[in-house]
């Protein structure tokens, strides 16, 4: 995508517009860009089998789904399974994550808060629970420095978002909003246009000229940024502590229900995972490029992923005010009725694992969820 040929920067604007219509999606993160990839099924690891045989877990090839991509690639969650098999489907969409943990082809995944919220209400409380945080932060908003220097410039002008009704698009519609600036939702006009665009092709309608900049998730963001771009805002300064949840895992309720042992145990991965994260930044990025050139067949350029990596933080906590509050911009903006999000988490089996390692529990989400710090 970034090495393309002069003539493919010069393309007609119209032809990209038409294109970028077309991955278009609707409703609060609704549609899914693209189906999962297919399973891999590698054999258990040492030790006794669990409650089920295996486990499917889904996730994105995204850096903020470091959790999975380390976890997985350094053996970290299959240790702690022993022998039950860790089984792996990869996604370009939330959405389709969730279609699967309904259809029951994935039993654990990651996900944005998005997705998580929709499928919740969409199920009536039925089809998933929140068990885990995942990541934090990794969002910038950056633009073309010759067109806009100041946020007030952001005026007039189009600014990308990955999908309609998707965790940045709200995002930016919000922030809009804040700044006393009209946008429909639906449609993306008003005094800022909002181009819904696929992630992979953002940096060639930022080359075109079709977008003047983009509110989206690294490594997008940096790699706008190799291209020339500048960030003018990262989302993380705009709430609390600088911390918002950009990544939870989230687990089928009828495997939680029959499987509590396995999904305890892939939690335990998760946790030591993060630490080791924490513990080892620099070996854990260069891991988290590895399993991205696995899964994608291309690792990022290293001034892409040296940039990216630090916005991208790990955490168990789910950071359940900011889904909460994530929420009650997507109602704000029309994209979603008012939600019940009662009983949406579980931080049983995470607090459970939690105390095991003599670490705190996390904040219990507060009234009418299902765990209060147990």
């Amino acid at each position: 995508m970034f090495r393309a040929r002069r003539a493919r920067r010069t393309r007609p604007a119209a032809a990209l517009l038409l294109l970028l219509a077309a991955l278009t999606s609707c409703g609060y993160g609704s549609r899914a860009d693209q189906v999962p990839a297919a399973a891999q099924a590698p054999a258990g690891g040492a030790g006794a089998k669990l409650s089920t045989g295996s486990v499917t877990l889904g996730y994105f090839p995204n850096l903020t789904h470091a959790t999975a991509l380390v976890g997985v690639r350094e053996g970290l969650i299959q240790r702690e399974l022993g022998g039950t098999a860790l089984k792996t489907t990869t996604f370009n969409a939330g959405p389709a994550e969730v279609e699967a943990l309904n259809a029951g082809s994935v039993d654990i995944a990651f996900i944005g808060p998005s997705p998580a919220v929709n499928g919740y209400v969409k199920s009536k409380g039925r089809n998933l629970r929140i068990v885990s945080g995942s990541a934090s932060g990794g969002v910038k908003l950056v633009v073309n420095p010759e067109r806009i220097k100041t946020l007030d410039d952001l005026k007039g002008k189009r600014i990308a978002t990955p999908q309609l009704g998707n965790t940045q698009d709200v995002a930016f519609l919000n922030w809009a909003a804040t700044r006393g600036w009209k946008v429909d939702a639906a449609s993306g006009k008003g005094d800022v246009s909002v181009v819904r665009t696929n992630n992979a092709i953002t940096p060639d309608a930022y080359r075109s000229g079709s977008v003047d900049g983009a509110w989206v998730p690294e490594p997008t963001a940096s790699k706008l940024v190799t291209e020339g771009a500048t960030v003018l805002l990262d989302e993380s300064d705009l709430w609390p502590d600088g911390k918002f949840v950009i990544t939870n895992v989230v687990v089928s309720q009828e495997f939680l229900k029959a499987h509590p042992d396995v999904v305890e145990a892939v939690l335990r991965g998760t946790v030591k995972t993060n630490e080791w994260i924490n513990a080892h930044r620099d070996e854990a990025k260069a891991s988290a490029n590895a399993a991205l050139k696995t899964l994608s067949g291309k690792e990022l350029e290293p001034e892409v992923i040296d940039r990216a990596w630090p916005g991208i933080v790990v955490t168990d906590d789910p950071l359940a005010a900011t889904l909460r509050a994530q929420a009650d911009h997507a109602v704000a903006a029309g994209l979603l009725e008012r939600p019940d999000l009662t009983g949406i988490y579980d931080l049983g089996p995470l607090n459970e694992v939690l105390g095991s390692l003599h670490r705190p529990p996390v904040t219990p989400p507060g009234p009418g969820s299902d765990d209060q710090g147990r």
